[in-house]
């Protein structure tokens, strides 16, 4: 891949016509990923009162985060695959459909399992629409235009994830926080009809073939025994051999995984592609990105709120200048990247993020909090863009499903990841006992950040190494 046009060297098919709808595809399939994108952060500011309502501990707040992002993550993969053997068409209408259905459930949810499952059914739905987003406009657009393409779609993944606070909070201060899930179900019923008669018809690959259920079901199994290994950290302690095991288990499972697909006939990912320098590379920046983004609004929204008094209406409105810098970042970095190549905007997103961070970290107060957050946007929306040319820029059309599911998935395992980090770092803070929390949260965000830029340095591939 050139560092230079990062998906301009794709396979390209010049007697292949361009589809006429293309573009219109592209802004259609781009609004429902930015609805399951707003859905890992709509809920930040809503977690105070979700809470309060519901009567949930801090555990179960982390898990209504990290349930979606689980689910979402851990079938990506199986999303991927199934949309390469029967075709995107009928897993975006389908996820539209159960998407509709589950977001109903969690806003008419009135107990903490019932709020859960409602979530865990809209990640189960984001699995199956998302990479087959993805797969087709990687599959309908060509050379530059399919570099274009990409940088829209991954501008909608960092801006959506800010704006998604600031939606979160008007909601909230508005008809309550079971609108943050209500106000999907318009949403994708339009699109549902819309993309019924946009989206090209197209025959399946391998209309009898199986679905490697059981790799997923391991490498989902191992990130939920992660994730509950750092949620549970948070009240039982880092060095116990409690969190310990859990780790080893985790650990072990994922080596299951990896042996699983070695092994099976149809497995679901092919790990020699993960194996390849660019899209490793890529699937690391995406993780961190979106761990350090959400850290960053899950310290802020109880931060502004629990320890400065606001509500939910003016923390939504403080964090707009986060969402506008997420934009600003991404798309000055879709712009330069071909000029300043992957490595070098890689390195320069991570230190501003980590700048960034580190202002919160070290003052208090809600000005530096509010300042500190936008400066690290910026840093993390760059990285959102470099992350995906990085990954999808060499992929083949038959392989753009399963790339895609693999980028998606480490952006949702980031997600519940970060939750699950800052959540047991800052427990005490966020539980309302004193504010040293929110200090060393921020402080474990820059640090991340600084050590990411170090590795980017040294792994991301050179023009001569692609």
């Amino acid at each position: 891949m050139s560092e230079s046009t990062p998906a301009a060297t794709l396979p390209t098919h010049p007697t292949r016509t361009p589809d006429p709808r293309r573009w219109r595809i592209l802004g259609l399939v781009g609004v429902a990923q930015l609805m399951l994108i707003l859905d890992v952060t709509v809920v930040a500011i809503a977690l105070p009162h979700m809470g309060a309502d519901l009567d949930l501990r801090r555990e179960t707040l982390t898990w209504v985060v990290s349930g979606y992002t689980l689910a979402f993550g851990g079938l990506l993969l199986l999303g991927g695959r199934a949309a390469d053997l029967f075709g995107s068409r009928r897993l975006i209408l389908t996820g539209l459909l159960l998407f509709t259905l589950a977001s109903l459930t969690a806003g008419l949810a009135t107990s903490g399992p019932l709020l859960l499952t409602g979530r865990v059914a809209q990640g189960l739905a984001a699995a199956m629409l998302s990479p087959a987003a993805l797969s087709l406009i990687v599959t309908i657009f060509d050379g530059d235009e399919r570099n274009r393409a990409l940088g829209i779609w991954s501008a909608l993944g960092g801006s959506g994830a800010a704006l998604g606070v600031l939606l979160g909070g008007l909601l909230t201060a508005g008809p309550g926080w079971a609108w943050i899930f209500f106000i999907n179900v318009p949403v994708a019923v339009v699109l549902l009809f819309t993309l019924r008669s946009y989206l090209p018809a197209q025959r399946a690959s391998a209309p009898h073939a199986t679905l490697d259920v059981a790799g997923a079901a391991l490498v989902t199994t191992a990130t939920a025994t992660l994730i509950y290994a750092l949620v549970r950290a948070g009240e039982h302690g880092w060095a116990t051999w409690s969190t310990a095991l859990l780790l080893l288990v985790s650990a072990l499972v994922y080596t299951a995984f990896v042996t699983r697909q070695r092994l099976a006939a149809n497995p679901l990912m092919d790990v020699r592609l993960l194996a390849r320098r660019p899209v490793a590379t890529g699937s690391l920046l995406i993780l961190v990105a979106t761990a350090l983004m959400i850290m960053m609004f899950f310290l802020g929204t109880f931060a502004l709120q629990q320890h400065h008094g606001y509500g939910a209406l003016t923390t939504g409105l403080l964090f707009l200048p986060s969402a506008l810098s997420t934009m600003l970042g991404a798309q000055v970095a879709g712009r330069v990247i071909g000029r300043t190549g992957a490595r070098t905007l890689a390195v320069a997103g991570l230190t501003v993020a980590a700048a960034g961070l580190a202002v919160p970290a070290i003052w208090t107060g809600a000005v530096p909090l509010v300042a500190g957050m936008a400066v690290a946007a910026a840093g993390i929306g760059a990285l959102f863009v470099v992350s995906a040319a990085t990954a999808l820029g060499q992929v083949a059309a038959h392989e753009a499903g399963l790339a895609s599911g693999i980028v998606s998935t480490f952006h949702e395992f980031g997600a519940s990841v970060g939750a699950a980090v800052v959540s047991s770092v800052a427990a005490v803070s966020i539980a309302g006992t004193g504010t040293g929390g929110f200090s060393r949260g921020f402080t474990t965000a820059a640090i991340v950040a600084i050590v990411t830029a170090v590795a980017a340095l040294a792994i991301t591939p050179s023009p001569r190494s692609q």
